[in-house]
This record gives structure tokens, C-alpha cells and sequence, in this order.
């Protein structure tokens, strides 16, 4: 079960995702299940013990990611994503990209803190 303020998910974002899949297979043991995002876009869920470990995206597809380097992304639970980012600003935050829902995943967004970090915010769903 999730809880409020923890990290819940990691995305590795690659412009080689065979290899990182591959790289990751061999070190420590992951399986693999493809998807296609909502957005079209491909992605892994990588599997330990059958249980979603963390995802691989490929960024090629996607512009607004065009100028950033391959990275582990993660996301950390909130309770109400839109709540919390009603007074975001106030705290200093940058709201970069506003809330989106992913079926039977959750409600993301993506936000800047007052130290210029980035970090994604979900609210899972209850199938999460």
C-alpha cells in the first residue's frame, strides 16, 4: 500500500531502451512486459518476482524531452495531487507539467522545487 510522501515509482528515460533493458536483465535479474503509453510512446514494466519494479521509457519519441539526457526519473505518492498543487507556488514550486491520469495507474504531475530539482507527484489509483 502506498502512504503520503513516499517515493512510489522510478522511470528510467533512455534513448536505448534495448540496452537498458538488456544491461538490467543481466545485473539484476529483471523481466520485462511491454506496453505503449496513452501517448504512444514504448514502454517496460520491469518485473522482479513477477512484482512491477520500475519502468523504462523510450524518449525518443517525445519532444518535450529532446534536450534532456537519459536519467532515472522517480515519483513520490501525494494524497491530492490537485489539492497539493493549489498553493505549490506559494512553497516556491514550478507546476512543469500540469496533472494528467494514467487508467488504473493514478493521477501525475510533474513540479519543480525551490532548489530547481525535478520530481514527479502521483496520486495512485486504488487498483495502484
Amino acid at each position: 500500500m502506498w502512504k503520503h510522501g513516499r517515493f512510489f515509482w522510478n522511470e528510467l528515460m533512455t534513448r536505448d531502451a534495448t540496452a537498458a533493458c538488456r544491461f538490467y536483465a543481466e545485473m539484476l535479474g529483471w523481466q520485462y512486459q511491454k506496453m505503449i503509453t496513452p501517448d504512444g510512446h514504448h514502454y517496460w514494466l520491469a518485473l522482479v518476482d513477477e512484482q512491477p519494479a520500475a519502468g523504462i521509457m523510450d524518449m525518443t519519441a517525445s519532444e518535450h524531452l529532446a534536450e534532456l539526457p537519459p536519467h532515472w526519473f522517480s515519483y513520490i505518492s501525494v494524497n491530492d495531487i490537485d489539492d497539493r498543487l493549489t498553493n505549490l507556488s506559494d512553497h516556491g514550486g514550478i507546476l512543469l507539467r500540469p496533472p494528467f491520469d494514467v487508467d488504473d495507474v493514478g493521477r501525475f504531475a510533474v513540479i519543480q522545487d525551490p532548489s530547481g530539482d525535478v520530481v514527479g507527484w502521483i496520486t495512485p489509483s486504488n487498483n495502484a
